[in-house]
């Protein structure tokens, strides 16, 4: 199609492809014709011309002839085309507008404007519901009409509205079938904005924000397969905003008003509120309540005492949603989210540089939510990240585990799986469930450092008593004492004992009933580990205390027969001292016994004889008090590391060189076999002999090795061209060229968001392995390693 120059201005010509001369004439428009476009799918063209009229045609195959001119511009439309999906016209010019023309009644639908910039150009995306239109300073993308759908989730069921049609989605099977058409409702290019369920009468409120705001509350069909229509079965009424705050009452906003009416099922008004503040926007309160949302703040309204309970100062809110337990709500703006109790009591705010689209609570309390092109959460403490990248727009609707119900830009249903483990450790972390965090850190992906640098952001192991905690259910004895030592509290030492002595560390267990001064279980220590010493010791401590009941039980412990004589002697117990003395070959103090309390041994016939005592301690074959139990070996991961050291350690320190190499074979090699650990003579391994073949002293060898010696400790390495590398460059590639596959991720999961790292595997190895050249100058040297710098004329390696 094109405007033929040889005839007068006003003509559009048709040309077919296989001819030269024009197949159809347009002729209708007074002035030159600056723009002509087809209708995708239907008979149709349309064309702007300098008349300031936008005609349209339709067209056979031998003719076409003039249906309409839509009227409205003030100044030359420069750009026409139809819209890709709807009986819609656009049209930009030199007036300063896009205008919007209903195809069927040739109207003006909308109009854009702009105070200094002319629109020349017109395009549409072939998919979605974008236009693009280039004016003086630039070029503008927009879209016409509401994406967001209306949707609202009972149960297991989400009903949301498509194409003005109310449809029922069965989240476990995603059965998806239409329940109410709503296609009266307002205007037609202008969908609905809001819609509340009501499970108890199984009814929905819808509401539009064409014609200053209607909604219209219709009672769902009970008969599966149903198809209900608002316009029979239901009841309209004016208002911007629309909610059910009861089984049996609705709430309506009128901002023309400036009013809240509550209204029955029959939508009679039974109730009139005065906003106690200028309300933009109503939510859902609680039962009987209502969120009242103004510029500045957000009020919580009881309706029945009509009186304001609380008042939370943030600004712009134009979304509610609720936990599942109706416990936190998250209040939504442009750029911001406030999160709140049910007070509401401000918890916490999330600030985000680009729009916040849609938002959903995770069954397990975490807030999800989808900008631009990422789903990201934020946990109850106001701290967030990044779950997922997405290319293109979703509203979320429910989150369950590891699975995202969600509505497309089309509002159509979809399922996307996510990886939750790092929101699910962080509110470990927050409830303090120290379980499931050691849990999810042995068996997870989660990057080290990057828990690290939570852990230090949000103060966790510099706060004693979380690292105290986190090191005892490790393990970590030297950590957990060295926590108690600062803390210094009875119970924490009661509980490092207990660990301690499960694992058989001996020297902590005594240290801690030390601090406890728990004197009965340090005397038994000292027996079931043979410090017989250390039992005369106790001996002398319990003397100084007076408690005769530990002096004796000492006494017992290290056979000291003289200690037990002398302590039950202290307490009266005459009878059993002088038994003792007996039983164990002591005349002469049984006498003294006899003798203090006056008795003789013609007094005493009647008391019976024992035999000698065998009671003892048994010997001490091997002495275990320096011993401590013997334990498995395992590397530390980076969250232990953290926990001993109470810092963070250092961003750079990344495997490179040869330590890169084996690094990169351990991961391209996935089937290579573990080998048992096994211990390694080093100086066997070389065989390094300072003797000759004969036996003889090599003079220049150990010459040569002095020189080394003495040279060794003022020569050190110069650093490798990939460390250089790593400190140098904030981009991801070259970090992996260097090696440092860890800080690759870092930086690619910090800058693009990026958390699944298995597809990008065979480009880090391809990367590596082309940044770095071997060769032999010599058959009996080993390979030289050559970097392949970006730039080769430069004389620094960074």
């Amino acid at each position: 199609m094109a405007v033929d120059p040889t005839r007068p201005s006003g003509y559009v010509c048709t040309v077919q492809f296989h001819h030269e001369m024009p197949w159809i004439v347009l002729e209708g428009h007074d002035r030159g014709v600056n723009w002509a476009s087809f209708q995708p799918t239907l008979p149709f063209i349309v064309s702007a011309s300098d008349d300031h009229q936008i005609k349209l045609w339709r067209m056979s195959e031998t003719k076409a002839w003039e249906v309409d001119s839509c009227r409205g511009h003030f100044n030359n439309p420069y750009s026409v085309l139809f819209h890709p999906k709807h009986e819609l016209i656009l049209s930009a010019g030199e007036d300063k507008t896009i205008r919007v023309w209903d195809m069927s009644k040739r109207t003006a639908v909308q109009t854009f404007r702009r105070e200094h910039d002319r629109f020349w150009a017109l395009t549409a995306h072939p998919k979605l519901n974008l236009f693009a239109a280039g004016h003086d300073s630039g070029l503008i993308v927009f879209k016409l009409e509401r994406e967001r759908p209306a949707f609202a989730v009972h149960q297991d069921t989400k009903y949301y509205i498509r194409d003005k049609y109310v449809r029922q989605c069965d989240l476990h099977t995603s059965a998806d079938v239409g329940v109410l058409s709503v296609r009266k409702l307002g205007s037609q290019w202008v969908q609905p904005c809001s819609l509340s369920y009501n499970p108890a009468e199984r009814a929905v409120v819808v509401t539009t924000s064409s014609d200053n705001g209607v909604y219209e509350l219709v009672t769902l069909p009970k008969d599966a397969g149903a198809m209900g229509d608002s316009t029979a079965d239901g009841k309209r009424g004016n208002g911007t905003a629309a909610i059910f705050v009861a089984h049996n009452h609705i709430a309506v906003l009128n901002k023309t008003a400036h009013t809240i009416e509550i209204t029955d099922l029959t939508n009679t008004i039974n109730k009139s509120i005065k906003p106690p503040v200028a309300a933009t926007e109503i939510f859902y309160g609680g039962a009987g309540s209502l969120l009242i949302a103004s510029t500045n703040s957000v009020v919580l309204y009881d309706i029945q005492q009509s009186k304001v309970t609380s008042e939370l100062t943030t600004h712009g809110v134009k979304y509610s949603v609720w936990s599942a337990d109706l416990s936190m709500v998250a209040l939504l703006s442009k750029h911001t989210i406030t999160l709140a109790n049910k007070t509401p009591t401000q918890s916490s705010t999330i600030h985000e540089t680009i729009r916040i689209k849609s938002v959903a609570w995770d069954d397990s309390g975490v807030f999800i939510y989808w900008t631009l092109n990422h789903i990201k959460y934020a946990v109850p403490n106001g701290d967030n990240g990044i779950v997922r990248t997405l290319d293109q727009p979703v509203y979320l609707t429910r989150v369950k585990g590891k699975t995202i119900h969600c509505l497309d830009r089309s509002a159509r249903p979809r399922i996307i799986t996510i990886d939750s483990t790092e929101y699910r450790f962080k509110l470990a972390l927050v409830r303090n469930i120290y379980d499931e965090v050691l849990q999810i850190i042995k068996t997870s992906n989660l990057v080290g450092q990057s828990i690290i640098a939570y852990l230090q952001k949000k103060g966790f192991p510099e706060d004693k008593n979380t690292r105290f905690d986190l090191a005892i259910e490790c393990g970590n004895l030297d950590v957990a004492l060295e926590m108690a030592r600062t803390i210094g509290r009875k119970e924490m030492w009661n509980r490092l004992a207990q660990q301690a002595l499960k694992q058989g560390d001996q020297k902590i267990v005594e240290k801690a009933y030390q601090q406890t001064k728990n004197f009965d279980k340090i005397s038994f220590l000292y027996l079931t580990t043979g410090q017989t010493d250390r039992l005369s010791k106790m001996q002398k401590i319990a003397d100084s205390r007076g408690d005769p009941m530990s002096k004796f039980h000492n006494a017992l412990y290290a056979g000291n027969v003289h200690s037990r004589i002398a302590a039950l002697r202290e307490t009266g117990l005459h009878p059993l001292a002088y038994l003792t003395a007996m039983t164990n070959g002591l005349p002469e103090v049984a006498q003294e016994i006899l003798d203090a309390a006056g008795l003789t041994a013609e007094e005493i016939q009647e008391v019976p004889s024992f035999p000698a005592s065998t009671l003892g301690p048994p010997p001490v074959i091997a002495a275990a008090h320096n011993l401590v139990w013997p334990a498995i070996s395992t590397g530390k991961n980076y969250f232990e590391k953290a926990l001993v050291n109470g810092v963070e350690e250092p961003p750079v320190a990344y495997a490179t060189g040869d330590a890169a190499g084996a690094a990169l074979d351990d991961w391209a090699n996935e089937d290579a076999i573990e080998e048992e650990d096994e211990e390694i003579d080093v100086d066997a391994g070389w065989d390094l002999d300072v003797e000759g073949p004969e036996g003889t002293f090599d003079e220049a060898a150990a010459d040569m090795v002095e020189d080394a010696n003495d040279a060794g400790p003022c020569a050190s390495h110069g650093v490798a061209e990939s460390d250089l590398w790593v400190r140098n460059s904030p981009f991801a590639a070259d970090h992996v060229a260097a090696g440092a596959f860890e800080s690759a991720m870092q930086l690619l999961n910090s800058q693009c968001g990026i958390v699944n790292f298995a597809p990008l595997k065979p480009l880090f190895l391809d990367i590596y392995r082309s940044a770095h050249l071997y060769f032999s100058p010599n058959a009996s040297m080993p390979s030289l390693q050559l970097h392949v710098r970006r730039n080769p004329d430069r004389d620094a390696p960074g």
